[in-house]
């Protein structure tokens, strides 16, 4: 009788059973129906030659950069990265940095006078962090008084007076200037790759044109020429010492910018 019935019970399980394996969940149509759709997809790529094009051709690289990535390394490159500064006399004209301006040959420059023994400016050159710092230190008062209203922009590098521009091959790297209350000082860093002698023969030869007075001061290595003009109460001052490489380093003042 119990075997009957559990024969019985057997039967009425086991068709609900294999009616609840046969249903499929939302979850798995809606897989079907992405699957489908990624399908149609790609046989509609396979039919655009524009993007089957796009897909299918090479990348464009450039050799040297893909030489330089170094990304499987487990180490740091053997040497940076190319980056390199350019040297100062790249944009030198043939005929050295004189050839543009007519007072910069040898035959027309005048030499600067023999410094003289005392150097008291090269001392306010070497404690002076700033420009600004070297200002406020000149004996010319002018200058000395604007010191503290000037401000920092390679704007004030294009308006030096006309008379004492920059040399002609300068790279400027840094510059500062002030027109507040009625100054017009402007001071300038930079470089050249011209002997210190050449540059310094430049500028005077320039500043006794332009009627400046001009006295030559240097401490070893360091020279400094600075001067004033009577008739607008204009001064300057040159601070120069040589590179490494043969060029010169300029720090230069002037309190009568355009």
């Amino acid at each position: 009788m119990m075997r009957s019935r559990f024969r019985g019970l057997i039967l009425l399980v086991l068709p609900v059973a294999l009616a609840a394996c046969g249903q499929r969940s939302d979850g798995d149509r809606n897989l079907d129906t992405l699957d489908n759709e990624l399908v149609e997809s790609n046989s509609a790529a396979s039919r655009d030659p524009a993007l089957m094009s796009a897909l299918h051709d090479q990348i464009m690289v450039d050799p040297t950069l893909a030489q330089q990535a170094n990304n499987d390394a487990v180490r740091p490159p053997a040497q940076p990265y190319s980056g390199a500064v350019p040297p100062d006399g790249i944009a030198v004209p043939p005929g050295g940095a004189g050839a543009t301006t007519g007072a910069a040959t040898s035959d027309t420059l005048k030499k600067a006078p023999a410094p003289v023994a005392s150097c008291p400016q090269c001392a306010a050159a070497r404690e002076s962090l700033t420009l600004g710092a070297l200002a406020a230190r000149q004996k010319d008062k002018r200058t000395s008084n604007c010191a503290g209203t000037m401000r920092y922009s390679a704007r004030w590098a294009e308006r030096l007076p006309a008379d004492l521009p920059l040399y002609p091959d300068a790279r400027v790297s840094e510059a500062a200037g002030s027109e507040a209350g009625g100054c017009a000082i402007r001071a300038v860093s930079f470089a050249s790759s011209a002997p210190l002698q050449t540059v310094l023969d430049w500028y005077y030869t320039r500043a006794t044109k332009a009627g400046y007075s001009a006295e030559h001061q240097a401490d070893g290595g360091e020279h400094v020429l600075g001067g004033t003009r009577t008739r607008d109460d204009g001064a300057f001052a040159l601070f120069l010492t040589s590179r490494a490489d043969g060029g010169t380093d300029v720090d230069l003042l002037a309190n009568n910018g355009n």
